[in-house]
């Protein structure tokens, strides 16, 4: 079982960089698929990157291609989402989910394939 925080949100402008944090609790972090998502106001819940359990492959939707980097840190316990020039479409609450196991039923950009989500942290990006 873990359990995850984010941190590292905020309001920035457009063309400014984030980076976001997502803390694990529990020694089996290593052994976890992770991925970020994310849900502006008014939309579903979207997928935006997601990692392997040991950093070897890396998944991002077409709207975080070339802006946004997904990377961890077991041994800190600690997943991260370095955002760059940020769009004020990027505005949106970002959540880290984890999954135990190493395969995907379907792939990494279905929420249904994880096990534990975090409360999430605010984006705001203004033009």
């Amino acid at each position: 079982h873990v359990q995850l925080v984010e941190s590292g949100g905020g309001l920035v402008q457009a063309g400014d960089s984030l980076r976001l944090s997502c803390a694990a609790s529990g020694r089996t972090f290593g052994n976890y698929n992770m991925a970020w998502f994310r849900q502006a106001p008014g939309k579903e819940r979207e997928f935006v990157a997601a990692i392997t359990w040991g950093g070897g492959r890396t998944d991002y939707a077409d709207s975080a291609k070339g802006r946004f980097t997904i990377s961890r840190h077991n041994a800190k316990n600690t997943l991260y989402l370095q955002m760059n020039s940020l769009k004020p479409e990027d505005t949106a609450v970002y959540y880290c989910a984890g999954r135990s196991g190493t395969a995907y039923y379907r792939g990494p950009e279905y929420e249904d394939e994880y096990d534990y989500w975090g409360q999430g942290t605010q984006v705001t990006v203004s033009s």
